[in-house]
């Protein structure tokens, strides 16, 4: 009896081993495929039991019947949750993922870091069989809880996602179906997988949302995504990932774009789902984040892990080249007023920018509430606070792309009712705006080159229009040669500084600068955040730089401005707010601001 066995589970396996290359050359990227080939003699005594081995290993990652993902067979406890040797990626004759080894355990965070382009998300998606439609994906294991997952269609996938793996993405906006309220998206994997009743999916629902920290979590959970703010989309998904407490969570970018306040919270949640045994494979770019929760990190460049260990070892005593310059680029230190591009004494320079009594609302909701503010040539004026405080009104009211309820906005002196058509778009040049969104705010059927030369004065010649682009594109550090592509062929990096670039075309006195570098990774961001200090030394520029950041805002600014429901709770000086804050608000967005070193968090 242990003979046969022995013997029909090696058959099986040999058989899985085979049916697994077979379905990998027929489902495409729905399956992946061993990448060490097996004798031909395995290969046949595999075909013998073809059926068996397919039935065998569709049952040890999914019911059939009712579609519901089950748990492989229960791992010893030395095994890792998660086991994958050699995976690689390809794109035609492009390897993007090359020779990638990990594992998790249980309980265990693992955060992958690297530029972008580095292979880090695509490393992460290959895992789910969601790398893409034309890639090939090869690996000598891939297994989850002990189940070899190499071989799976697209409906397997599917059973395991959800229920057994839960995926958060980066942008929440694409992620969300803008035509459904979220509370139901969220409920669709407790309908799918658990088959609960609406009462008792409305309150696991509800529960899920308050434990991301969502503020008002039965309303919110009636709103469709394009109701929220990207911090209330982010937790939403972070949301729908969580709600079956999956044993395995990939997070790709989960806190980007959130405030201090709510990435503590997503930290906090995560925290505790790794302290209840989930295993947490981490994609980010931002090393705080890191620092606050991974266990160990695997540093990634062109696709090869080039530096791994320990999270404490790798921030604090990186071995290599390029893991030092992550960690260097993600320590900002605070700006250096005394060198800095601000202006001469404030009594004696006359406001670009001054704002009085600003009052907006959206119904019974206050987004702006008596704020008031003066930026003055060559200085930056941060605005934080959290996502719903009031931060991006205040953007598109002093842009002119939302009138106030009550206030006043001058710009030189000048109000928008002052001006006629003509006067403010004069004055409109004279205001650019750096959106975070940069992918969205290009027009994809535009060359890079004529995006700027669009933005550039009229008076400018035509002759000269094409010099004028070089020369645009070599301030923000990129080459003429960028002129003749698509925005959508850039890397994140350089889509942003097009968009400097683009923004300094009508060579104006004030830069809005809304989340600009957000979305960037650290060595990115460190270039960029440099360009625009550079720039504003060169041309005497005023900023108005709105973020979540207070890390980046600390190096930028010159001044703070502190919002809170649309109320200004504290301003100052940069060094003052940071150092010496006096609003309770203040200090819990300090408290709660992430940093290389915890225990300074």
């Amino acid at each position: 009896m242990i003979v046969g066995t022995i013997i029909a589970a090696t058959v099986i396996g040999r058989r899985l081993a085979a049916g697994s290359r077979r379905r990998a050359e027929s489902a495409g990227t729905d399956a992946i495929a061993p990448s060490s080939a097996r004798s031909a003699v395995d290969a046949r005594a595999g075909e013998l039991v073809d059926e068996v081995a397919s039935v065998d290993h569709e049952r040890q990652v999914t019911d059939a019947v009712g579609g519901r993902a089950t748990a492989p067979a229960e791992p010893e406890a030395s095994d890792p949750l998660v086991a994958v040797d050699d995976l690689r990626v390809a794109f035609g004759d492009r390897e993007v993922v090359a020779g990638v080894s990990l594992s998790i355990a249980p309980g265990e965070c693992v955060a992958i870091v690297g530029e972008s382009g580095s292979g880090k998300s695509v490393t992460a998606r290959a895992l789910l069989g969601l790398a893409g439609e034309h890639a090939r994906v090869t690996a000598d294991r891939l297994e989850l809880e002990g189940g070899d997952l190499r071989g799976l269609g697209a409906r397997r996938w599917r059973a395991i996602r959800g229920e057994r793996v839960g995926l958060v993405l980066q942008d929440a906006l694409v992620s969300l179906d803008p035509l459904r309220p979220i509370g139901r998206e969220i409920a669709d994997a407790p309908r799918l997988h658990r088959r609960l009743s609406v009462p008792a999916r409305t309150a696991l629902v509800r529960d899920t949302l308050e434990r991301v920290g969502m503020p008002a979590p039965d309303r919110r959970a009636s709103q469709r995504s394009g109701e929220l703010s990207g911090g209330l989309r982010q937790r939403a998904l972070i949301a729908s990932a969580i709600v079956l407490d999956p044993p395995l969570v990939i997070a790709d970018e989960p806190t980007t774009a959130l405030d201090a306040s709510v990435q503590r919270r997503v930290l906090d949640e995560l925290a505790r789902l790794k302290a209840a045994g989930t295993g947490l494979l981490l994609i980010t770019h931002d090393l705080a984040v890191v620092a606050g929760i991974a266990d160990r990190v695997l540093v990634m460049r062109d696709g090869r892990i080039v530096e791994q260990g320990s999270a404490h070892d790798v921030l604090t005593s990186p071995r290599t080249a390029y893991a030092r310059e992550l960690v260097a680029a993600a320590d900002l230190p605070a700006r250096d007023t005394t060198t800095a591009g601000a202006p001469p004494a404030q009594s004696t320079t006359a406001p670009v920018l001054a704002a009085s009594g600003l009052a907006k609302s959206f119904g019974d909701r206050i987004a702006l509430d008596g704020v008031g503010f003066e930026l003055r040539a060559g200085e930056t004026l941060g605005v934080v606070g959290e996502s719903g405080s009031g931060k991006t009104t205040l953007a598109r009211a002093v842009l002119g792309l939302m009138a106030p309820d009550a206030g006043t906005i001058g710009w030189f002196g000048l109000t928008w009712a002052d001006l006629d058509g003509t006067g403010r778009r004069s004055l409109r040049r004279r205001v650019g705006l750096v959106a975070q969104d940069t992918a969205s705010s290009f027009d994809p059927r535009w060359s890079v080159g004529r995006t700027i030369a669009d933005a550039l004065p009229p008076h400018v010649p035509a002759a000269q229009r094409e010099a004028r682009v070089g020369a645009l594109l070599a301030d923000v550090g990129l080459p003429a040669t960028i002129a003749d592509r698509a925005p959508a062929t850039l890397s994140g990096g350089q889509r942003q500084r097009v968009a400097i670039a683009r923004a300094l075309a009508a060579e104006p006195d004030v830069l809005v600068l809304d989340e600009p570098v957000s979305a960037l990774d650290v060595t990115v961001q460190a270039r960029v955040l440099a360009l625009l200090d550079r720039l504003q030394r060169e041309r005497g520029l005023a900023y108005l730089f709105i973020s979540h950041d207070l890390g980046v805002v600390r190096h930028l600014a010159d001044r703070v401005l502190v919002l809170h429901d649309g109320r200004v709770v504290e301003s100052g000086p940069a060094a003052a707010v940071f150092d010496s804050p006096t609003d309770a608000y203040t200090r819990q967005l300090l408290a709660d601001r992430l940093t290389l070193d915890p225990a300074r968090g």
